[in-house]
């Protein structure tokens, strides 16, 4: 509970989002000097996605990477992130959605579909090189975190050995703590290796807050004593690694039944994959041992370059995308209030978010575009049931 409380806080005035509550006095005044956001909480509404703003407005509850060159090496003036708040004096800059290009297509049985991209402008410094995503849902993070490298590992085939066209591989990163190689399962581009990290590094670069993990805020080059200690980072990293995951629903339900098999023929569940078995040896007792079902393999994947960004992160280029969990994806429109799928929230359904996927998921995608529409309908109402 005290890790939900700061997950809630202000950390410019300490107040909590919830009526109520007192004021966290030991975070007043920790927020900036520049920041995407004021709390996590205030992006990740009810810790489900968040969905794009209106064309103009202001990007608040998106994340916008910049980097100097197309592996992402840090802005020289911008950082590694667009901070477009400040404490005081002028922000970075800003971005926002100036339109979204249309793409026209239709089902094998003549049904018309339009898909949209969105078209970014920026005010004050333009990157050249820019990543756009959007805050994604918290739940099950620690169940993925439980689940062994050696069992994502197993999962790779970066050369495609079977030849089914699919080759989803790791992503190895830094651990900022021990220095150690590690293998990176959380974020759109897998650049994180532990829920931890993913926090510490949230606070830094999304609220101007630094911690022992990354104590030098983002395009700064010297820190000085973390703001958050290490017992606080702890208790957030409990709370967020003990969401839960809601029930899969419509379990006798004959059509989302038929779905299923529809989903596994395509081949879909060669990427989100369904079950995994977290680790016997996770700190907390209550991740271990246990059978889930994620629907991710947590590998890269080569998704084309209809969803392909001009930057990469690390090891991964800007056409390659962690296969995001889907587990209570159906859930969606009621935690955030609309839909909104996709790294950067493009899509305004699950429809839509298949339609956009290419490269190795080219064949999967064209099986669901090419289906009756009985059939799609039971897919879709597969992905609803998670």
């Amino acid at each position: 509970m005290l890790g939900r409380r700061l997950h809630h806080t202000d950390f410019g005035t300490g107040a909590h989002s919830e009526p109520g509550n007192p004021i966290y006095a030991e975070q007043v005044g920790k927020l900036g000097p520049k920041f995407v956001a004021r709390s996590c909480v205030e992006c990740h509404v009810n810790n489900g996605r968040a969905l794009p703003p209106a064309i103009g407005a202001p990007m608040l509850q998106t994340v916008v990477k910049v980097g100097s060159d197309a592996n992402g090496t840090p802005h020289p003036i911008l950082g590694s992130v667009l901070q477009p708040q400040s404490t005081s004096g002028p922000a970075e800059g800003g971005a926002t959605i100036a339109s979204y290009t249309n793409f026209d297509g239709q089902y094998g049985d003549g049904t018309l579909y339009s898909l949209q991209k969105p078209e970014y402008a920026f005010q004050g410094i333009t990157p050249s090189y820019f990543s756009a995503r959007l805050a994604p849902q918290l739940v099950g993070m620690g169940l993925l975190e439980a689940v062994s490298e050696s069992t994502i590992i197993a999962l790779a085939d970066p050369d495609d050995a079977d030849q089914d066209g699919i080759s989803g591989r790791i992503q190895t990163v830094l651990d900022p703590e021990t220095g150690d190689q590690r293998l990176g399962p959380f974020g759109n581009k897998a650049g994180k290796a532990r829920l931890r990290h993913q926090i510490a590094g949230a606070l830094n670069t999304d609220m101007g807050v630094t911690t022992p993990v990354f104590p030098i805020l983002d395009g700064e080059t010297t820190g000085a004593a973390p703001e958050l200690d290490a017992a606080d980072l702890d208790k957030w990293t409990r709370y967020l690694a003990t969401l839960g995951v809601s029930a899969r629903r419509d379990l006798t339900n004959a059509q989302a039944l038929q779905g299923e098999q529809l989903f596994n023929s395509a081949q879909c569940s060669k990427c989100h994959v369904p079950t995994l078995t977290t680790s016997p040896y996770h700190p907390m007792t209550e991740l271990r041992s246990q059978t889930i079902h994620p629907y991710t393999d947590l590998l890269l994947h080569d998704m084309g370059s209809g969803l392909a960004d001009n930057m990469g992160e690390l090891g991964a280029t800007g056409s390659e995308w962690r296969t995001p969990p889907l587990w209570s994806i159906g859930l969606t429109a009621g935690v955030s209030g609309g839909e909104a799928y996709l790294h950067d929230g493009r899509a305004r359904s699950l429809e839509e978010a298949i339609l956009w996927h290419g490269g190795e998921a080219e064949t999967a995608k064209e099986t669901f575009r090419t289906m009756s529409t009985a059939d799609r309908t039971a897919l879709i109402q597969f992905l609803k049931s998670l």
